[in-house]
């Protein structure tokens, strides 16, 4: 019986997976060194991958401080790699990330051309659930910019995927929803 010899991890596997366990531990400023070092070495070995998920878990550290710009950079880095390599579940997770950043640094039109995109992507993969919590996201933008027909319209669209799946006390929730914004 022959068993199949593990590669030794690269410098920067393991700093990848230190950074991992900082994050675990709530240790960011650690996590961040430690991510950065692993996409330096990823560059140096040409590990595209590599650079895709430090790239998107520098992103990550960089938007929860509300450094909205360079957790932007980092996003589109990993999805520029993601996009050439057609690995759609990650381009869906980057467009998600881009979406919740733009919403969070106050750039709602990019938020909600953002958000459309993810809500037509939810649709294509068949799930009603993703699709509702985007569209409320949506919805709130919409409250927010007092776009008040474009709020009511995402809490009827939600009312029709809920009335599609027999979810009838949601659905009339969410027409008095889109009723009480447009009387209000």
């Amino acid at each position: 019986m022959t068993t199949k010899e593990e590669k030794p991890q690269t410098q920067a596997q393991q700093d990848y997976a230190q950074g991992q366990e900082f994050m675990k531990n709530k240790e960011t400023a650690q996590a961040a060194a430690a991510f950065h070092n692993a996409l330096v070495g990823f560059e140096q070995d040409g590990d595209e991958n590599g650079i895709a998920n430090a790239a998107d878990k520098l992103g990550d550290i960089c938007f929860e401080k509300k450094e909205f710009a360079k957790a932007l950079s980092y996003f589109e880095r990993a999805y520029e790699i993601c996009h050439r390599n057609f690995d759609r579940y990650s381009l869906f997770s980057l467009e998600r990330k881009k979406a919740k950043l733009y919403e969070e640094a106050g750039d709602h039109q990019k938020a909600i051309n953002a958000y459309v995109e993810v809500i037509d992507e939810y649709n294509a993969l068949r799930d009603p659930q993703g699709a509702v919590n985007a569209l409320e996201t949506l919805a709130g933008i919409y409250l927010k910019l007092t776009n008040k027909e474009m709020a009511a319209d995402c809490y009827r669209t939600i009312a029709s995927i809920h009335k599609n799946y027999k979810h009838n006390n949601f659905y009339k929730t969410y027409m008095e929803k889109a009723e009480s914004i447009l009387a209000g």
